[in-house]
């Protein structure tokens, strides 16, 4: 379980993915085996988690790592440019975007 604290001092990157309902389930599968083959054991990783809305619209997840540059060595490893050019075809609008916790409740 990835725990949200305040004084966490490495990277969160919140990531979102629009899509429709038509490509929601497999856009699902391909996150999953990316975390679950890849993304889980690249240098860094922490932890993660994928969410998805009612709606069947859009993917949010949200992950922890040590520092940013682990993060984006993980994108820049050949298989996940690979898995992302199929991921990019199952959504319209993917946006990742780094944060630091501000508060927790």
């Amino acid at each position: 379980m990835t725990e949200i604290t305040s004084d966490f001092k490495g990277q969160t990157v919140i990531c979102t993915f629009e899509m429709t309902p038509a490509t929601a389930d497999e856009l699902m599968e391909k996150l999953q085996a990316a975390y679950s083959e890849v993304i889980s054991k690249a240098p860094g990783f922490i932890g993660a988690g994928l969410h998805m809305n009612d709606a069947r619209t859009r993917i949010a997840t949200y992950s922890k790592w040590n520092e940013r540059g682990d993060y984006q060595a993980m994108l820049r490893s050949p298989e996940m440019i690979s898995r992302n050019r199929v991921i990019y075809t199952l959504c319209r609008n993917f946006e990742p975007v780094m944060y630091e916790v501000s508060a927790d409740f």
